[in-house]
């Protein structure tokens, strides 16, 4: 078995071997995953934080030795609370922008080590292992508001709604699945939205009754969610109301506790 990690400001994955495939989703930097297969340009790979599959290219591919992986992937980590911030590689003497919710592993004076190369990092930070509520998931959700909806994005230049959702859970130290159907899974059903707390999850399903669209729910009937782009909406038991257009735009399918 094989190992990697992202060392550029982020990876699309995408769900076939070639460029013009549906992005499904994006590794940041610091994020590991597991190459479950090989290919001549591209690689098959699994994301550690939710098991989630897609490929890669091949020029884009960091390996890292098993030890490696099983350090990073089971020790406490910081995570990225900058919007965007600029990381210094000290081994090749050059620098780019990192994103809100990248991994840093082994900080120590602002240095920390990725796969034998040092890192010098400045920027605000918070540990995965830190104390969790919900205010601080509805801060992390805020961080993104206004971001553009981008299908399969998870950072602050385009996100999805289940990337929105994953991301202010994950810079709490809380890791969910990766799709609106997937995190429906999780948590404790609240049956009445006068039940819910802010925080909680909202799910919302189509005409075929296939969930499509997930939110967090803010205090006095707000939610935050990714439509069109990062967005606070009103909400009852009937769904989201739209006050611009005047209707309602996604109908409530279930209620999800996390925390």
């Amino acid at each position: 078995m094989n190992y990697g990690i992202c060392e550029y400001s982020l990876i699309p994955v995408r769900k076939e071997a070639n460029n013009s495939a549906e992005m499904v989703t994006q590794l940041l930097f610091g994020h590991t995953y597991t190459i479950i297969e090989n290919g001549e340009n591209w690689h098959q790979i699994r994301i550690s934080n939710d098991n989630y599959e897609g490929w890669i290219e091949q020029k884009q591919i960091s390996q890292i030795s098993e030890n490696e992986f099983k350090l990073y992937t089971s020790e406490t980590h910081n995570i990225v609370s900058d919007l965007v911030q600029v990381v210094n590689n000290n081994s090749k003497n050059t620098f780019f922008p990192i994103l809100l919710g990248s991994n840093i592993y082994g900080e120590q004076n602002k240095v920390f080590q990725i796969n034998w190369q040092e890192y010098t990092y400045n920027g605000a930070f918070v540990s995965s292992k830190q104390k969790i509520s919900a205010g601080h998931i509805i801060e992390n959700a805020l961080m993104y508001k206004n971001a553009p909806y981008l299908w399969g994005g998870k950072s602050p230049f385009g996100i999805d709604c289940s990337g929105l959702v994953q991301m202010a859970y994950y810079l709490s130290g809380i890791k969910l699945l990766r799709d609106a159907s997937q995190q429906a899974t999780q948590g404790e059903t609240i049956n009445l939205i006068t039940d819910a707390s802010p925080a909680d999850l909202c799910f919302f399903d189509n005409d075929e009754g296939a969930i499509t669209h997930v939110g967090i729910l803010l205090p006095d009937s707000k939610i935050i969610h990714a439509s069109g782009y990062v967005r606070i909406d009103s909400i009852d038991h009937h769904g989201i109301y739209d006050s611009v257009d005047q209707c309602y735009s996604h109908k409530l399918r279930l209620i999800k506790k996390i925390i």
